[in-house]
């Protein structure tokens, strides 16, 4: 009888913890749907993150890793409500639709499941036999056994049910396999979570005839795909593993060319151009990312800080580009105004002067144009073998599969104005 009254009174818990992780998702603008509200109250986590107290796995903002590689870094984990719930919103789920997601963890396709009702279909797919395991039991035990749980390479997509009317990746993937786009419905819409440049945003796709368009996007990051789909960026090492110079696409033709960039004297540029201590840099960031030819992502290594790199407070990390021998970074300082930082731009190499002045005059375009509206970034895929010629005004980041279009809609009007 006292296992009973136990059990009893942890669902009542989960329940009201349910009811709470609603309306905290509710209130801060992730969830905008009655539906999606209705499945976030109605899926019990607790079930899918045993790993956590009761608590912890109602948590709008916690994710919970449940494998870990060699090295410590996730392999695989239930992301965040927060996360899920926007991406749920983003796919417009209504209830008969089939659908499939790629990469599993058991929670999200509950979640699904409830969204498509009894007359939809589910199907979760995982590279990981753990992973599909665990799925395929835990969903079983919380009741949704009727999600289909299926162990393979999602780069390949999943023939078998297809045409879906939602494909939900929920892992990061470097390039969109043809697969994915050729088993969607006349209609339908593909959400992933595209890695451009080093940069993951979360997208909502549409089918445009001969390419894909945005819809929505926001950023979030996720583990990685493995198998077919896995992309190991290329790093150059500087100053004697003190600086990392990360590119996500081709490296420089001549990486050697940077070896004595560091030995030169510093140029340094400040921009003008605010942004509040509090602000999120994700749009700033995008922007860059298009802007500049060479762009990458520096690291410092803080245990061999010699101060040649200066970043604010306990920063280790910075946006950067490369020109030939020569390399920027974006850095900051105090404002006059205490609730904002000002940009600049530090620069080392025999190019450098010209480099920091073209880095701060692309931070002063977005600063004019884009600032405090988000990314304002479109995206398109077309095929890898679409001619420049096709492609409308953009920057074109090439990958195996696809060519990436990035444009700035309010950019082109900031400076015609």
């Amino acid at each position: 009888m006292t296992d009973v009254i136990e059990m009893t009174d942890e669902a009542a818990e989960a329940k009201a913890l349910r009811a709470a992780l609603v309306k905290t998702l509710t209130d801060d603008g992730v969830i905008t749907s009655g539906a999606v509200a209705a499945a976030v109250g109605a899926v019990p986590r607790h079930l899918f993150t045993p790993e956590v107290a009761l608590a912890e796995a109602y948590g709008a903002y916690t994710s919970v890793v449940t494998k870990r590689g060699p090295d410590g870094r996730a392999m695989s984990s239930v992301s965040e409500p927060h996360v899920q719930a926007f991406m749920l919103e983003q796919a417009q789920i209504a209830p008969g639709m089939r659908v499939l997601e790629i990469g599993s963890g058991g929670y999200n396709a509950a979640l699904i499941a409830e969204l498509v009702g009894e007359a939809g279909e589910v199907t979760t797919v995982d590279i990981d036999p753990m992973v599909t395991d665990r799925a395929r039991g835990m969903l079983a035990a919380a009741g949704y056994d009727r999600v289909r749980v299926v162990l393979a390479d999602a780069d390949a997509g999943l023939p078998d049910g297809a045409p879906y009317d939602r494909i939900l990746v929920t892992v990061g993937a470097w390039d969109i396999p043809p697969a994915w786009t050729e088993q969607l419905a006349e209609g339908g819409r593909l959400l992933v979570p595209l890695r451009v440049r080093g940069l993951t945003r979360v997208i909502a796709f549409e089918d445009r005839g001969n390419h894909l368009e945005s819809v929505s996007e926001r950023i979030f990051g996720f583990v990685p795909m493995q198998g077919e789909g896995a992309h190991e960026a290329h790093t150059i090492v500087l100053a004697g593993g003190e600086i990392r110079l990360r590119f996500d696409d081709a490296a420089p033709a001549d990486p050697d060319a940077l070896a004595g960039a560091v030995g030169t004297e510093r140029a340094e540029v400040w921009t003008g151009a605010h942004i509040g201590r509090q602000e999120l840099l994700q749009g700033i960031e995008m922007y860059m990312a298009t802007a500049m030819d060479g762009f990458c992502v520096l690291s410092l290594d803080r245990d061999k800080d010699s101060g040649l790199i200066t970043l604010p407070g306990k920063k280790a990390f910075a946006m950067a580009a490369v020109e030939g021998g020569s390399f920027a970074y974006l850095t900051s300082r105090a404002s006059q105004d205490p609730d904002e930082v000002e940009f600049g731009v530090h620069a080392y190499g025999p190019g450098r002067d010209a480099l920091a002045e073209d880095m701060a005059g692309q931070v002063r375009i977005w600063s004019k144009c884009l600032r405090g509206r988000g990314t304002g970034a479109s995206f398109a895929l077309y095929p890898a073998a679409t001619p420049d010629d096709q492609l409308p005004g953009g920057r074109v980041v090439d990958k195996k599969h696809r060519r990436v279009l990035i444009s700035w809609p309010e950019v082109t009007a900031g400076q015609d104005a």
